[in-house]
């Protein structure tokens, strides 16, 4: 296709869907079904690539919440637990399914961050910013394993477009929606009190701050998140604090080493941000001028964005020095909600339309590109074999453990153990749904004790290389007679080949 024919409507399909994004009266139409096609074809690509290859452990660890937990994890607060028990409470219990969930988290992130940016963007420039979005691995690659980090995306991206609202109308309606999304944020994951306190900075620096803070709306805003949070807080008040202390201590190093990390989150979030930078560039192709405009933007208003947007990271890199602490660059993922609006905001730079409607092929084409490559990405997998945390067993497990249980026992299984990666990797894949028990760590599990067990019994499997996990297992075996210990060695075939076979032990206790 020759540059001329992508810059004429009448004859490339990609110039008449960048016209219908810049339209008044067919862009809302237009982004909803291209996010729908968005996400079904994500969702393609996830179970077909990931087709060899069983759900990451932290998927099965949020299902297997979701059946235990009200208030809170023991290691995160609730809301990740909660969307995914409603989610199969009306879809079917598949590896499609999880993928989907995943990426229709991402799509309503993406549609909110359109909505967002209607307000501070012309069309042109509107339709760019979330093109530019869909090339980051948060909203495609990274989205199709649903976590406490993933799930926070919609709701970041809620959070934020509410409180723009609040702040520019101090209307008690936006306050309070405010509030609120603020507060699921939280129950989300810890990590978004670094976001609002990028909006708190936005807000003190801005100078309609004092019509604000004099207002009825920060104010209600907060009393609305309290009350939000309120039930969360007392329980985890009255159990003994476990989701802190596990934000406090579970990523702790030492001081030289917090500053590397605290560099390398840095350098990563702008690593993650690249595409859209660089792209953004290929688009409105900025001056210096330009460039100088966006970095520090000469309207006192649009310094909010920038604030708001890149203050949270350099917090956390700094809060992560002092408290000597490792951070990972894709805990970012769900605050990249104001990226185009800070790229393309200044009234110094404009789109080159034949360069948008390239970056719209682009961006239909890509993941089109990636569907195509997923059989063959599946099979560098699978001879890559996942076995570092034994990935591409888990369902094999989890049939070697029923049909033990079964020879054993006519009760259901209602429990089964293991060490962390193991027993939630497999728990998607027991039909009876059965509490997980970390036998190595059993704090994350407090649901199951020694009464539980002698009632409801207990299935326990490890890999015999994993010398903790055996020594448990084989603990546990002896103190409540188990009434069968077996080997058995597995193995994942795909497409005619086997990955690396493991011995695995089973101990079955049934109900006393």
């Amino acid at each position: 296709m020759t540059t001329t024919e992508i810059a004429t409507p009448a004859k490339n399909p990609f110039a008449r869907l960048y016209d219908a994004l810049i339209d008044p009266a067919r862009c809302e139409r237009t982004m909803a079904l291209l996010l729908v096609n968005y996400a079904v074809i994500w969702t393609l690509y996830g179970t077909i690539a990931k087709s060899s290859q069983d759900l990451h452990f932290d998927i099965g660890e949020m299902f297997a919440w979701s059946h235990q937990v009200a208030w809170s994890s023991p290691t995160h607060p609730p809301l990740g637990p909660w969307l995914m028990r409603a989610w199969f409470w009306l879809m079917p219990v598949d590896d499609w399914s999880f993928y989907l969930l995943g990426i229709v988290v991402a799509a309503v992130g993406l549609w909110i961050a359109w909505r967002l940016a209607a307000r501070y963007l012309p069309p042109e420039q509107r339709a760019v910013g979330i093109l530019l979005l869909s090339f980051l691995p948060f909203y495609n690659f990274h989205a199709l394993k649903y976590n406490a980090s993933s799930v926070l995306t919609p709701f970041w991206a809620a959070t934020a477009w509410w409180f723009l609202k609040s702040f520019e109308t101090r209307r008690a309606g936006w306050a309070a929606l405010a509030g609120l999304a603020a507060a699921l944020s939280m129950l989300g994951k810890y990590w978004s009190l670094f976001m609002l306190a990028g909006l708190a900075l936005g807000a003190v620096a801005d100078p309609r701050r004092a019509a604000y803070f004099r207002s009825l709306a920060p104010w209600l805003t907060m009393i609305v998140g309290a009350l939000a949070l309120a039930p969360h807080l007392y329980f985890i008040a009255t159990h003994g604090f476990s989701t802190f202390r596990f934000a406090m201590t579970s990523h702790v190093t030492t001081f030289p080493e917090a500053v590397q990390w605290s560099l390398y989150f840095l350098l990563g979030v702008l690593g993650y941000m690249a595409p859209a930078i660089v792209l953004s560039g290929f688009v409105t192709f900025p001056r210096l001028a330009a460039i100088k405009d966006t970095l520090w933007p000469t309207e006192a208003g649009r310094r909010f964005f920038i604030i708001a947007l890149v203050a949270p990271f350099l917090l956390a890199a700094l809060v992560a020095v002092v408290v000597q602490a490792r951070l990972d660059p894709l805990w970012s993922m769900s605050g990249m909600t104001l990226l185009p609006v800070v790229l393309l905001s200044s009234p110094l730079l404009s789109v080159d339309r034949t360069a948008a409607i390239r970056l719209t092929a682009m961006a239909i084409v890509f993941p089109l590109i990636m569907v195509a490559a997923a059989p063959a990405i599946a099979v560098v997998l699978h001879r890559n074999s996942l076995q570092n945390n034994y990935g591409t067993h888990y369902r094999l497990i989890a049939q070697a453990v029923i049909k033990a249980w079964d020879e054993q026992t006519d009760a259901p299984l209602r429990i089964v153990g293991s060490f962390r990666t193991v027993v939630d990797g497999t728990n998607p894949y027991f039909p009876s749904r059965p509490a997980t028990f970390a036998i190595t760590s059993p704090w994350r599990t407090p649901w199951v004790d020694d009464d539980r067990i002698k009632r409801d019994g207990i299935a326990i499997v490890c890999p015999e290389q994993e010398t903790d996990c055996m020594q448990e297992l084989n603990a546990y075996a002896t103190r409540f007679a188990a009434k069968l210990v077996e080997d058995v060695t597995l193995a994942r075939r795909y497409f005619g080949t086997d990955d690396k076979r493991i011995l695995y032990r089973i101990a079955i206790i049934p109900p006393q």
